[in-house]
């Protein structure tokens, strides 16, 4: 894994958190994208070499809908940069980290993504992204 790539936040409203974030990080965020295949819209904020996720539900059935209505708003996942995502999904399994995806799926910031179940992981959502080239 090369570095922390990103923080997601599961948030209710992404308006309001998006002028919550711009006032903690003295900036505006410089992208926004729904994803479909999640039930999510984003928001990202670039903080040095690492970026600061929202994400917004965007139907009741989607993993962020779900997450907010049993824990609150808060932080949802971290995410590490990998450099070939294959390989890492792979290597983690082998080390009997379970994966919620058999195949990297396409995510936002034009990045391929793989899930790590929590209970897996001490609790703790990870995700692989990988740039896609």
């Amino acid at each position: 894994m090369k570095k922390v790539e990103h923080i997601g936040i599961a948030v209710k409203n992404l308006s309001s958190a998006n002028e919550l974030f711009a006032k903690l990080f003295a900036k505006e965020s410089y992208k926004s994208e729904k994803v479909e295949r999640e039930g999510v819209t984003t928001s990202f904020f670039q903080l040095g070499d690492t970026k600061i996720e929202l994400l917004e539900a965007t139907n009741p059935d989607s993993a962020i809908s779900k997450f907010i209505e049993k824990r609150g708003e808060g932080i949802h996942h971290i995410a590490f940069e990998v450099e070939d995502i294959r390989l890492e999904m792979v290597r983690l399994e082998k080390l009997g980290f379970t994966l919620l995806n058999k195949e990297p799926q396409k995510g936002a910031d034009n990045k391929l993504i793989c899930f790590l179940h929590p209970k897996s992981a001490n609790g703790i959502l990870v995700e692989l992204c990988q740039e896609i080239k």
